[in-house]
């Protein structure tokens, strides 16, 4: 029986966020078991919260963002820190911000996965919870398809494909474990069409992106200030948005889960019936001990 952990110290990053352009600084901070995963806005009176929870999330343009409606609280791309604690396994963390979008670091998840791993994870005294589905999950976005379907252990496979990609499509499949995620997928960085890039810049967004941070796909070549760390880095990047974003059916997963041409909406929608399945589970369960 695996039990919930959380974090044995506090975790600290500071840097600027990608849109806002502004500088961020974030903490993560240990919490009490059976408490989730929670965004903590101290920059705000009152200093609102909300879980992250597919739920939660209002918005998934260009990155993962959640909300509490009723307090205020938002918090844009949460996909990369949600990525970096499923693959430690935290159950249980508040994630702790002074305005409304993280640091993009180095554009990975891996600042976020080696400063987990720097504050050490604590084990509590409650059984940790795993969703796996009871039967096979599917949604079809038309190009984009996502299917999970019952593992005991979180298996992912990925394809993807973008025009003017000079590796194309790329392809890549693990198990996810933390020792496997550091080495595969943490370090994998974002990414951007060059003609996106100029509609973001015209709306006003990506203040805070550089060639530090992101790659540029652009006329057959990928443009980024050093070399491509993985040269399938781009399959492997949207691997580890996914590991993020089923987080958000509330706990880890165990499920072997199929994914072409993923993305953030459909990500989402996905967590969302997993999270709604979850319930189902809890209530049956609670039923059968009646």
């Amino acid at each position: 029986m695996e039990k919930q952990k959380t974090l044995r110290a506090s975790a600290f990053l500071s840097g600027i966020a990608l849109h806002t352009g502004a500088r961020a600084t974030l903490r993560i901070l240990p919490a009490e078991v059976d408490s989730g995963i929670s965004f903590c806005r101290v920059d705000l009176p009152g200093r609102p919260s909300v879980r992250a929870l597919a739920s939660n999330v209002v918005d998934v343009r260009r990155g993962t963002t959640i909300a509490d409606r009723t307090n205020g609280a938002i918090v844009y791309t949460v996909e990369h820190i949600m990525s970096a604690l499923h693959a430690h396994g935290v159950d249980n963390a508040v994630v702790e911000m002074d305005g409304m979008e993280p640091p993009i670091a180095d554009g990975s998840a891996l600042p976020y996965f080696e400063m987990i791993g720097e504050a050490g994870l604590l084990e509590q005294d409650r059984e940790a919870h795993f969703f796996t589905p009871d039967r096979v999950l599917f949604v079809d976005g038309g190009a984009t398809k996502v299917v999970i379907a019952p593992s005991d252990k979180l298996e992912i496979s990925c394809v993807t494909s973008f025009a003017g990609c000079p590796f194309d499509p790329q392809f890549f499949a693990l198990e996810v474990t933390a020792e496997s995620y550091g080495r595969e997928l943490a370090g994998a960085r974002t990414f951007v069409q060059y003609n996106d890039l100029k509609q973001l810049l015209a709306m006003g967004l990506v203040k805070g992106g550089s060639l530090d941070a992101a790659a540029i796909i652009h006329e057959g070549a990928i443009i980024c200030k050093e070399s491509l760390r993985y040269p399938n880095e781009i399959v492997r990047h949207k691997i580890m948005d996914l590991v993020g974003d089923v987080f958000l059916c509330g706990c880890r997963v165990h499920g072997s889960i199929v994914a072409v041409k993923p993305g953030h909406p459909r990500n989402v929608e996905l967590a969302g019936m997993m999270q709604k399945m979850m319930m189902e589970q809890l209530n049956n369960q609670e039923i059968g001990r009646k």
